[in-house]
């Protein structure tokens, strides 16, 4: 049964994943800020990997803060 509710979190990881680079490629910010959302994607991406459960944390923490326009800097 654990098995199960693993495939659910995966499925719902990679349809998040999916949307978040979505909005990240359509985002109307410098393409400095889309690289870097970008690489934070991709960390994200990796890390689910090996731990599912953290990822869809980071996941989600990621995708809060495109919906309140928390986004990085070119600078950074």
């Amino acid at each position: 049964m654990e098995h199960d509710g693993q495939l659910e979190l995966y499925a719902a990881v990679a349809d998040r994943l999916k949307e978040a680079h979505s909005r990240v490629r359509s985002s109307q910010v410098p393409e400095g800020v889309r690289m870097a959302l970008t690489r934070k994607l991709l960390v994200i991406t990796a890390a689910a990997k090996h731990d599912l459960a953290g990822a869809a944390r980071r996941l989600e923490s990621f995708m809060t803060d495109l919906d309140e326009g928390r986004i990085p800097g070119e600078d950074r």
